[in-house]
């Protein structure tokens, strides 16, 4: 097994994660807030949503050598599952669902005559003997087979949580966040299972300019997305909690130092930070080759230091928000009293003030988780991203733009990418309204 620096850091999360849930568990005030979560129809859609994208993202995190059968190259345990699609290149551009390339050649037909026009893919429909009369009845066959496999188990999950809680299925129907839950996972399983069976025998989202599959491509970039969002926000979300609270509550000469340091970084132009920091991340792998040998290695430290330079520029809204928060919740009674009767000021901070500014961090911290997945295709696309070996959504619409300028137009890279993050940014964002919702203060009392 090989331990990428970001695989590192992606279970530290993870292990952070279970172990803030295992602290929560048994503690009434802490879970209630979840509780409205979990009630929540939006929410429960959302879930399940972001959990089918965490998945793919930590399958795809596990990283090993593939042994002599390919150069021993380092790839990932997604790798392995999508072998078939790895190893389905094509020659070049094929639209979704095609027996047959995108772009004329000259080829030989069965009588040995030279022709001009689309010639057979080596594995998209390979299987057809007539494409044209036989492709539309084994797709709906393929598709019907798999809404079905994926119907049967999603039934299978749904009674086997039913005998758990120990309640009849129509009892656990009647409420609306349940029944939510339950649909969202039967579309999921249902469409998943039905492009895997597509998957194996047609590329269902069209190949690239060599040939590579874009419904793998797509896949792949799942796990950059989740990096870029969550790595980065854990760089920047200690620095902007703590420099906020302590501005806001101690004012003064406290408050000048930490408003100069972040007035200072936002005068200089992200964009410029990022291109500088880039480049001195490959200056220095450049001069230290014998420690960079993989390109994937190579990739990952890159991706890295975009993290860290992303969460060293985006703290500052955060940190504006919490200080604002904190000067007006300084001036309230109960922390006036408790001045008064002499507690010490890190147990008002850790009591009193962090535990009222959590609401903005949460909203905060999965608002930036979006804008992070979109940052990084914007970056990507001027070339100052991740790197150019790395499959992400942004190097897959930097691709598409010379592809939507050719005729005949290939708009399915582009397709695709768009589809996957404007779902994953959707679903983030709904996630986010409704931990709003349950962690204001102000709406709690109102409820």
């Amino acid at each position: 097994m090989v331990l990428l620096w970001t695989d590192s850091l992606i279970f530290l999360l993870v292990f952070m994660v279970l172990l803030g849930g295992y602290f929560m568990r048994g503690k009434p005030h802490l879970l209630r807030p979840w509780r409205k979560v979990t009630g929540s129809a939006i929410a429960m859609v959302s879930i399940v949503l972001l959990s089918v994208f965490i998945l793919i993202g930590l399958i795809d995190s596990i990283h090993f050598k593939s042994g002599k059968s390919h150069n021993n190259e380092i790839i990932s345990l997604l790798d392995y599952c999508l072998k078939p699609l790895r190893d389905s290149s094509e020659k070049t551009y094929s639209a979704p669902f095609s027996a047959y390339q995108y772009s004329k050649e000259n080829r030989l037909n069965a009588d040995g005559v030279n022709i001009w026009g689309y010639p057979r893919l080596q594995f998209g429909g390979v299987h057809l003997e007539n494409p044209e009369q036989d492709k539309t009845h084994d797709i709906a066959i393929k598709t019907i087979i798999g809404i079905a496999k994926g119907a049967g188990l999603s039934l299978v999950l749904f009674i086997l949580y039913s005998r758990l809680q120990r309640k009849r299925p129509k009892q656990l129907l009647e409420d609306t966040a349940a029944r939510s839950f339950w649909t969202t996972v039967f579309l999921v399983l249902s469409l998943a299972c039905a492009l895997a069976d597509l998957a194996t025998y047609y590329h269902v989202f069209g190949t690239d300019k060599v040939g590579e599959d874009v419904f793998y491509q797509t896949l792949k970039s799942i796990r950059t997305g989740l990096v870029i969002g969550t790595l980065t926000t854990l760089i920047m979300l200690p620095m902007a909690i703590i420099f906020g609270i302590l501005a806001g509550f101690f004012r003064g000469w406290v408050d000048d130092v930490i408003q100069y340091i972040y007035t200072t970084l936002n005068s200089i132009p992200s964009v410029l930070l990022i291109a500088a920091s880039i480049l001195m991340v490959q200056v220095y792998m450049a001069n230290h080759e014998q420690a960079y040998t993989s390109l994937i290695v190579i990739a990952d430290m890159r991706l890295l230091f975009l993290c860290m330079i992303l969460g060293v520029t985006s703290w500052t809204g955060l940190c504006r928000l919490l200080r604002a928060e904190t000067l007006k919740l300084r001036e309230m009674e109960y922390i006036q009293a408790a001045q008064a009767l002499g507690v010490k000021r890190r147990m008002i901070l850790l009591r009193h003030i962090l535990p009222n500014v959590m609401h903005i961090v949460l909203i905060s911290v999965v608002l930036d988780f979006s804008a992070l997945v979109l940052a990084e295709a914007v970056l990507s696309y001027i070339n100052i991203g991740v790197d150019p070996t790395t499959y992400s959504w942004g190097n897959m619409i930097n691709s598409a733009r010379l592809e939507m300028a050719r005729e005949p137009i290939v708009w399915w890279s582009l397709a695709a990418a768009f589809l996957f993050m404007f779902t994953l940014v959707l679903a983030a964002n709904l996630f986010a309204d409704t931990v709003r919702n349950a962690f204001d203060p102000k709406r709690a009392e109102n409820d």
